[in-house]
């Protein structure tokens, strides 16, 4: 191979390089699914103490609603 090919070559491979450095649409999806799976995660580790939480507050509503008799 001759050297202007080699060098037209490596000009091609920095170019394609280029592009792909500037390429932004994945970026988008994988930074979603990262906000995504903190969510899942936060709502894994304290969804307990928030049910509790709200069956106590709903059963206080609902006792305070009841007649006495």
């Amino acid at each position: 191979m001759s050297y202007s090919r080699v060098v037209a070559k490596i000009k091609s491979e920095f170019a394609f390089f280029k592009g792909l450095a500037k390429d932004t649409e994945g970026a988008s999806a994988i930074e979603y699914a990262l906000v995504v799976g903190l969510v899942a995660l936060v709502i894994a580790a304290f969804g307990g103490g928030i049910g509790t939480q709200v069956t106590a507050i709903l059963t206080a509503i609902q006792t305070a609603l009841t007649p006495t008799p």
